[in-house]
């Protein structure tokens, strides 16, 4: 019996990684029963394993898998109401942002941070394309990153093109697990590409018709540093789950809401309509972000909606 990391999933097959041996083509022995929600895939990318080698197949087995410390999910693409497994075992999470080309929504990031939050995965925000952006574009970027930071998140400017601050990024992804997401089209091939060249991953131009990107991203893959690590490259999502979330509980992953939270008159308190909201008030006096907080209304209110 080997041990083994999923670095790719496609379908029914699985590449694993063990150890300095080549890569392993696996498929899965039986079913997999690992959470009380059913997803349509059993086993992602960053999930260890154990396998054998079928010899008259030539093919690994896949027999357990073990205990994930975390993982992430969406809601599937399928009309079904199961969910995906995006990645597991993630030490952090990066969210790569533009301001245009393509334009990505606070309510998106907001909806990204809380699904994070809600499985202990560290966020970084990563605003690209620096190098396109008009004097309001950095403005607004500015605005964004003063917000974000401020409420304990990191975030950081890139110019993949210029590979303006690639070194600061390249120190905090060394020996660490990093799921790297985003809209299609906002950079994350060329940033990989850039951090390690010889993987050549695949890129896209944005389409000038709708100024939103091509999904070159399938299926998530991980890619191993040779400074490092791992990035694991997600699909271009147009809508990110919180499937297994209550929305009486989201507050819990907007940080800066649930601190002031406790303030409240009622203890059940929506922060919506309540009389003697201390949440409510703390928008009034911008001590909350505006942006933050109709983040947290747009999502209440419609939280099986996507956003973009």
């Amino acid at each position: 019996m080997k041990e083994g990391i999923i670095i790719k999933s496609t379908g029914n097959l699985y590449t694993v990684k063990c150890g300095n041996e080549p890569y392993i083509t696996c498929r899965i022995k039986g079913k997999f029963r690992l959470e009380d929600f059913q997803a349509t895939n059993p086993v992602a990318v960053g999930d260890k394993v154990a396998f054998y080698i079928d010899i008259d197949e030539k093919t690994g087995i896949i027999t357990e898998i073990f205990e994930r410390k975390n993982h992430i999910i969406r809601k599937s693409t399928n009309l079904s109401k199961q969910t995906q497994i995006l990645a597991a075992n993630i030490d952090q999470s990066i969210l790569l942002v533009t301001m245009d080309f393509p334009v990505t929504s606070t309510v998106f990031i907001d909806r990204f941070i809380a699904s994070a939050e809600a499985y202990n995965i560290p966020v970084i925000l990563i605003f690209n394309k620096i190098d396109l952006y008009s004097d309001k574009n950095m403005d607004e970027m500015q605005n964004l990153i003063n917000i974000y930071s401020n409420i304990g998140y990191q975030s950081i400017s890139l110019s993949t093109k210029n590979q303006e601050n690639l070194d600061e990024i390249k120190i905090l992804l060394k020996d660490k697990t990093t799921l790297i997401s985003g809209h299609s089209g906002v950079g994350k091939s060329t940033l990989i590409n850039r951090l390690e060249p010889g993987l050549n991953l695949k890129t896209a131009e944005i389409s000038t018709a709708h100024n939103t990107g091509k999904h070159i991203t399938t299926f998530a893959e991980m890619h191993e540093f040779s400074f490092g690590g791992y990035i694991i490259d997600t699909p271009g999502i147009r809508g990110f789950g919180l499937t297994m979330m209550e929305k009486e509980e989201l507050y819990h992953f907007f940080r800066e809401i649930f601190e002031i939270s406790a303030k409240c008159q009622y203890y059940n308190c929506t922060h919506i309509h309540e009389p003697g909201c201390a949440v409510k008030e703390a928008v009034s006096k911008n001590i909350i972000a505006e942006s933050r907080y109709h983040s947290y209304t747009s999502i209440y209110l419609n939280k099986d909606e996507k956003y973009r």
